[in-house]
């Protein structure tokens, strides 16, 4: 293994240094380093892999677990309904909230169906249109986010992709009602985004969240797409990275292994984050919550060249 020949570089790096009285502090550094970042390299996939996991939960799997029920609506009053994205009323505790999702598929013809969870604007516009009702009628939105993003497609151009999404970022923003989102797999560019404008943000502790998938940072990044790895620890997606960089708002633990080993616990630790979430904020004044929601968004992605974080 890469680690391995590294490793033993070291150690025979060390042995001469100490036999020759050289100074190879520096030559020990560089490889050192280049060990932790093999490190970092490894754990990183690692999530990556869970998160893209076949037998990963997908938001279905948890609606059911954690709401008493569920109906689902459809359609966004003005192109069709987008299967990739769900939505309807649910009950939490017995507290009726508005339940908006990415959904995947779990075969090929659920796949085609759902377009592997990438929505298209009609997706987002229907999202947006439940959200409405939802602040309306003074119900809190949970969002359970899972997408590789956005679906890039003619069609979906043509319909206004980036128009739709554009428009949630900015109406979830000054929704006047709790919204509390959860990653619960991938979270890909601005398709995860149109759905995770929130109070309170969360990701499952094997969750992954980018700006650009680590196939497309490498290509883009390191001008080759075989480097995914590399690529995936230098864009620092994990759970652990976000919440160092004050993006969410914490981790939900999952079983060893991954949530697929037992999705009825992952459930309820995404209940009981939520149920607390919700009667926290369900207290507050709802221009209380525009304000502090929107003084999160603006810090998100703040950096100081030169200082520490």
């Amino acid at each position: 293994m890469k680690d391995d020949s590294l490793q033993n570089k070291i150690a025979e790096l060390k042995e001469l240094a100490r036999a020759s009285g050289l100074d190879l502090s520096k030559e020990i550094e560089q490889l050192e380093e280049k060990v932790r970042s093999v490190s970092r390299s490894a754990v990183t996939w690692k999530q990556v892999e869970l998160a893209r996991h076949p037998d990963r939960p997908y938001a279905l799997d948890y609606i059911h677990r954690i709401f008493d029920s569920f109906i689902e609506l459809h359609g966004d009053r003005a192109y069709g309904d987008d299967p990739a994205i769900i939505g309807g009323l649910g009950f939490l505790n017995r507290r009726p909230v508005t339940i908006l999702a990415n959904q995947k598929g779990r075969t090929l013809k659920e796949n085609v169906r759902r377009n592997h969870g990438m929505a298209n604007p009609e997706g987002y516009r229907k999202a947006l249109r439940l959200a409405k009702e939802a602040e309306k009628f003074r119900r809190p939105i949970i969002t359970f986010v899972d997408t590789a993003g956005a679906y890039p497609g003619i069609g979906a151009e043509e319909r206004g992709i980036g128009e739709a999404i554009a428009r949630n970022l900015r109406e979830f923003s000054q929704l006047k009602t709790p919204i509390v989102c959860v990653i619960i797999g991938e979270g890909g560019s601005g398709g995860a985004l149109g759905l995770c404008v929130g109070d309170k943000i969360y990701m499952l502790e094997n969750a992954i969240y980018s700006v650009i998938s680590p196939e497309g940072g490498a290509s883009l990044l390191l001008r080759d797409a075989g480097r995914a790895k590399d690529a995936a620890a230098m864009l620092r997606i994990t759970s652990a990275d976000l919440l160092e960089f004050k993006v969410i708002n914490g981790v939900i633990p999952e079983p060893e292994g991954g949530a697929h080993i037992d999705p009825n616990r992952t459930a309820q630790a995404i209940k009981d984050v939520l149920v607390q979430d919700l009667m926290d904020l369900g207290g507050r004044n709802p221009s209380v919550l525009v304000r502090y929601r929107n003084q999160k968004i603006r810090k998100a992605g703040h950096w100081n060249e030169g200082l520490t974080p």
